[in-house]
């Protein structure tokens, strides 16, 4: 079973390249930003902020009991602190399938701002506007970049430069798969 992470500051491209991924290896696409902003939780997005552990645990159990039978998931905005990395460890080796892989996704920080405004201009997304990107970034590095740490000492961690066209990256993420 391939399980894989997405992981990257907001912005990074993790939504693009999940669709791409999820297609070419038929995976199981859990995106916590999705299943977060179709629960109630939508307001504690739009100000920047992370959900609490347990709640996020809950909607990834939740919907990797949903998807039986697939060739493995890729986690899209999952894990995003080092709590929620060692429960993920716990319940996929439960399964018997750990994760392959935390593919992590690098943009300079004025490139990651300039997506996410552009970004706010198409898809009206609350959490994309100037207070909720800088909390998001704060948010980031506090909590999320200690996740990269976390799977660096197991050996699955992986960089691919996302400061680049959408097949490019799709192209450094597909070989870095393919050499799992």
């Amino acid at each position: 079973m391939l399980n894989i992470a997405l992981f990257g500051p907001p912005g990074a491209g993790k939504g693009t390249q999940a669709k791409k991924i999820v297609e070419k290896y038929n995976l199981a696409h859990l995106s916590t930003g999705d299943m977060i902003r179709k629960e109630i939780a939508e307001e504690i997005i739009a100000r920047g902020e992370l959900l609490s552990d347990e709640f996020v645990v809950r909607l990834i159990e939740n919907s990797m009991a949903q998807h039986r039978g697939v060739n493995g998931f890729l986690f899209d905005g999952f894990p995003r602190t080092v709590a929620q990395a060692e429960i993920l460890d716990r319940m996929l080796e439960k399964e018997g399938t750990p994760l392959k892989g935390l593919i992590c996704i690098h943009v300079p920080f004025e490139e990651l701002k300039r997506r996410m405004l552009e970004r706010a201009k198409i898809e009206g997304r609350a959490d994309d506007n100037e207070e909720a990107i800088a909390k998001r970034f704060r948010e980031y590095n506090d909590k999320t970049v200690h996740v990269a740490n976390h799977y660096k000492k197991k050996g699955v961690h992986i960089d691919v430069e996302g400061n680049c066209p959408v097949e490019e990256v799709f192209n450094a993420i597909t070989k870095a798969i393919e050499e799992m």
